[in-house]
């Protein structure tokens, strides 16, 4: 793309039952500084008004090109694999969008500058901060900033932006796209995305400035691991099993894909399932010699604990 030329963006929004935040989340989306070219939302099922408000919302913005569609009605993850395989040619970039939140009006903006000078066939994901808020987007707090680099040895053992963050450039939504219909259970898709991005290859960028307000309630579906409290939360969760459990699934999901992957990358994939089959020695000595980390010291000593005992 050359500087004159404004790329065309779709926003992939995944709604269900998300009445009670939804209008102010659609405004923000309207409201941006780069105008989006589409919005595909993809309703799981709503019964609470959510499809009547995206009518009247495409009423009101007649200028947008808005598509409502019916989602598998399997989850939240498998909405977003559903709307991946629903980018048309033409779209030049796609923003993944949550129901819950506020979008700052520079958001697409800032994701569109840094993703329009990368080559378009090789596939890249732009992700940031946000400001974590309350239900009624106070008390906003930063989003914990990542102190070491991403790539596929972090996205092995954790995800490095939320996925209402997210936005691909053309080689990135033509990978996943195709990706989308190989793996079978998830836990989240924005983790997913993480790892296959970096699997195959491509580039991951991290922007530290918010990009959105990050709606806590008692609604998400992961929420920010932000303060003690989280962290203590996700402590107990590594203790009693969640973790190992959700790299289980992950690798499983992962070698339906590995075919998509820098042969290092595979590598890797088959080191790590090496690892969680070891005793409690080899599996220090192979996390020692194939580098996976965690952000942050409280993120790299879990990791290690969950290597001593059995947890990884």
């Amino acid at each position: 793309m050359t500087e004159s030329h404004s790329p065309r963006i779709a926003i992939l929004l995944a709604t269900y039952n998300g009445a009670a935040n939804l209008d102010e989340q659609l405004e923000s989306l309207a409201a941006q500084h780069l105008r989006p070219a589409m919005l595909i939302v993809s309703d799981d099922g709503s019964t609470d008004g959510t499809r009547e408000l995206v009518r009247a919302f495409a009423v009101r913005h007649s200028w947008l090109d808005l598509r409502l569609i019916d989602g598998p009605c399997q989850g939240s993850a498998r909405n977003f694999l559903h709307l991946l395989g629903q980018v048309p040619e033409g779209i030049d970039m796609v923003a993944l969008s949550d129901q819950d939140d506020v979008w700052l009006p520079d958001k697409l903006a800032r994701g569109a500058k840094a993703l329009r000078n990368e080559p378009a066939d090789l596939p890249v994901l732009y992700g940031g901060s946000s400001w974590i808020c309350d239900a009624d987007l106070g008390n906003r707090r930063p989003y914990p900033l990542p102190q070491r680099a991403p790539g596929f040895r972090h996205a092995l053992v954790q995800n490095i932006a939320g996925g209402n963050t997210m936005m691909l450039n053309r080689g990135g939504i033509e990978l996943l796209a195709e990706a989308s219909r190989e793996p079978g259970r998830l836990v989240v898709h924005d983790w997913w995305i993480y790892q296959i991005v970096s699997g195959a290859g491509g580039r991951v960028i991290f922007d530290p400035v918010p990009l959105l307000l990050y709606r806590q309630h008692g609604g998400n579906l992961i929420g920010a691991n932000h303060g003690l409290a989280a962290k203590n939360r996700r402590l107990m969760m590594m203790l009693s099993g969640r973790f190992r459990l959700w790299n289980a699934i992950n690798i499983r999901a992962l070698r339906a894909s590995a075919h998509r992957f820098t042969p290092e990358n595979r590598r890797l994939l088959e080191e790590f399932e090496a690892l969680r089959r070891a005793g409690p020695l080899g599996r220090l000595r192979r996390l020692n010699r194939i580098g996976l980390y965690r952000q942050g010291l409280p993120g790299s000593l879990s990791l290690w604990l969950a290597a001593v005992l059995g947890r990884i």
